[in-house]
């Protein structure tokens, strides 16, 4: 085994060390919330996560067959959080309104007081 193989070894062992520790610790943020957008923000993470996970499996068995499967797993997961995303703003416009028209509400203040 040359120094470069057991540079690369050492370097996927500590990859794959960081992607464990992260995933732990948004599963935590997952389950812990506190909010909707935190949520949605750590299922986010959690795609890229993933996708680090089989970027560093593909350089470990020098398969690059799983790189298409990355990329198509960051697109699915992007169309995830927009999906999320719209679902929050809309369940947003229920609780308020007026939501949306911050800017509008003093002036309409101020004319109701003259």
């Amino acid at each position: 085994m040359s120094a470069g193989e057991q540079f690369l070894n050492g370097a996927i062992i500590l990859a794959l060390a960081i992607l464990s520790l992260s995933f732990a610790l948004i599963i935590v943020r997952i389950v812990r919330g506190p909010t909707l957008p935190d949520r949605v923000l750590a299922l986010d993470m959690l795609v890229a996560v993933g996708i680090g996970f089989i970027a560093v499996i593909a350089v470990k068995t020098r398969s690059f067959v799983y790189l298409d499967i990355a990329i198509a797993l960051g697109l699915v997961g992007f169309l995830a959080t927009v999906a999320f995303a719209r679902f929050i703003l809309k369940r947003g416009r229920h609780k308020h309104a007026d939501y949306g028209n911050e800017a509008e509400r003093p002036a309409q203040e101020e004319g109701t007081s003259s």
